[in-house]
C-alpha cells in the first residue's frame, strides 16, 4: 500500500481555510496578515517496511520567481509568470513510530520575526520561505522555522497550491542542523526516499478568484 496522507484540517483539491492561512482578505481588494496561521492536522499510514524516519515538506510551486510586481494595485501578476517553490514548513527526523501531527504542531499563530528552528517535540525543523520574504520588513524579518501558512500576492490571477508531502526515508536522520532549507532537505533526501504520499490544498487572495 502506498503512503497515504490524510487530514482533519483541510481537505484535499479544496481552499485551505482562513485559519491555516497567513494572509487574509482585508475586505478592499487587498490582503492583511491576519489569518490563524495554525499549521494543519495531518496523518499517513502504509509506510513502508524498512522506513526509519519520515520528513515533512510543505511548499507553494505557484509563488512568483520575480516578486518585484506582487501587490501592486496598478497591476496583475499574469497567470503564465515564471514561478518558483515557496517553502512554507520543513520538518525532518520525525520518528517512525510517528503517524500524525495535531493541529497547531508547527504553529498557532502568526510570530513578528519568526520562530525558533532546530528541535522540536514532533521532530526537527528548518527555515521556510519566510525567512526571506520578510527580510526586507523591519517589523517581520527574522529567521521563520516551523510553519507558515499561505499568504499569496493579492493582485496574482494564478491559483495557488499547497503540498503538504510525507516522505518515508531509509536513514533515522538526515543530520540537518540550523537554518536549513527547502534546497537542502531535498539535496540530503536524495536516495534515501523509500515511498511519499501528499494532499493538496488551494488557496488565493486575488478578489476575481475569492
Amino acid at each position: 500500500m502506498a503512503l497515504q496522507v490524510e487530514s482533519d484540517s483541510i481537505n484535499h483539491g479544496e481552499r485551505v481555510p482562513h485559519g491555516h492561512a497567513f494572509g487574509v482578505p482585508d475586505g478592499e481588494g487587498k490582503a492583511a496578515p491576519e489569518g490563524g496561521n495554525r499549521s494543519p492536522h495531518l496523518s499517513w499510514s502504509g509506510a513502508p517496511e524498512g522506513t526509519q524516519s519520515f520528513a515533512l515538506i510543505v511548499y507553494d510551486p505557484d509563488v512568483p520567481a520575480d516578486f518585484s510586481d506582487a501587490n501592486k494595485d496598478d497591476r496583475t501578476l499574469p497567470e503564465d509568470a515564471p514561478r518558483a517553490d515557496f517553502a512554507h514548513w520543513l520538518l525532518v527526523d520525525i520518528s517512525p513510530d510517528v503517524s500524525e501531527l495535531p493541529e497547531g504542531a508547527g504553529s498557532d499563530g502568526i510570530v513578528p520575526g519568526g520562530k525558533p528552528t532546530g528541535e522540536t517535540e514532533h521532530g526537527v525543523t528548518g527555515s521556510n520561505s519566510y525567512t526571506e520574504a520578510m527580510a526586507g520588513d523591519p517589523a517581520m524579518s527574522g529567521t521563520y522555522g516551523g510553519y507558515d501558512g499561505p499568504f499569496p500576492p493579492f493582485n496574482d490571477e494564478r491559483l495557488h497550491h499547497y503540498h503538504f508531502v510525507v516522505h518515508a526515508l531509509d536513514v533515522p536522520s538526515l543530520e540537518l542542523e540550523g537554518d536549513f532549507t527547502i534546497e537542502d532537505v531535498r539535496a540530503a533526501m536524495e536516495g534515501h526516499v523509500l515511498d511519499q504520499g501528499e494532499i493538496v490544498g488551494e488557496y488565493t487572495l486575488y478578489a476575481e478568484r475569492l
